[in-house]
């Protein structure tokens, strides 16, 4: 079974199946760029590592047994001491953080003149995980590399841009030569991904990426029909208008 919704499949946003979506999706992108850039420019795909330990594993304490503490006396007499009792916690576990994101480089100079961003729900939620994001795009934003951001993710804080309006997804294309300007292209979960360029050198064509196009080609080669309960309401829904469009969704399935 194909995408059923006309965009973003917001389903794809639960933790267990967004780390497969993301790292499908990155690979799509660098292919389909490749062949609309070569053999001037490649695509890259990058590793950013951190830990984060504010979204914690928890792990659970084992039971404590009771014990008995025998003290054998002259007199052979046995004294019992019962160690007391522990509550039951959890602690904390640091989580080491993989997230991959795209360069477009120069093949002669190894420049890179783009930067392509899939926001990851640590980007948007984790103390730790925002400030590593948000340190490398301040770095990018005033270097004269470009920056294409995707936020794909209904939950979390969005990302800094002045003179944005609340969406439920967004796709920012900052120009180095065109600072503080830049292009957001926004959409709801009832629109179409838009198309958006990836820029380059100035002046130079700028290649076009069909993300939805993609994205539903990612969907349909992962199974991903396989890994959903529709039946399982989502968590966030904005309005009533919106619960009846889903029911609509689900009836259709």
């Amino acid at each position: 079974m194909g995408n059923p919704f006309p965009g973003m499949n917001p389903y794809l946003e639960q933790p267990e199946l967004w780390h497969q979506v993301h790292n499908r999706l990155i690979v799509a992108v660098a292919d389909d760029l490749t062949p609309q850039i070569a053999p001037k420019y490649r695509v890259s795909i990058e590793e950013r590592v951190y830990t984060i330990v504010d979204d914690i594993l928890l792990v659970g304490i084992a039971d404590v047994a009771v014990a008995n503490r025998n003290t054998i006396d002259n007199s052979t007499t046995l004294i019992t001491a019962k160690l007391t009792e522990p509550s039951k916690v959890k602690v904390p576990i640091p989580e080491q953080v993989t997230e991959r994101f795209l360069e477009v480089r120069t093949t002669q100079s190894k420049e890179v003149v783009a930067v392509i961003e899939i926001l990851s729900p640590k980007n948007k939620r984790s103390k730790e995980g925002r400030a590593a994001y948000e340190n490398k795009r301040q770095k990018i934003l005033a270097s004269a590399t470009n920056l294409v951001e995707i936020d794909l993710l209904r939950q979390g804080e969005s990302m800094p841009v002045l003179g944005a309006t609340a969406t439920d997804y967004s796709i920012l294309v900052s120009r180095s030569y065109n600072r503080p300007d830049a292009d957001l292209y926004t959409f709801d979960l009832k629109n179409p991904i838009p198309v958006f360029p990836v820029p380059l050198h100035q002046e130079e064509p700028e290649p076009i990426v069909d993300l939805q196009r993609l994205l539903n080609e990612v969907y349909e080669r992962a199974r991903f029909d396989l890994a959903i309960d529709y039946s399982q309401p989502l968590k966030i829904v904005q309005s009533p208008q919106e619960e009846t469009w889903l029911r609509e969704i689900w009836e259709r399935i």
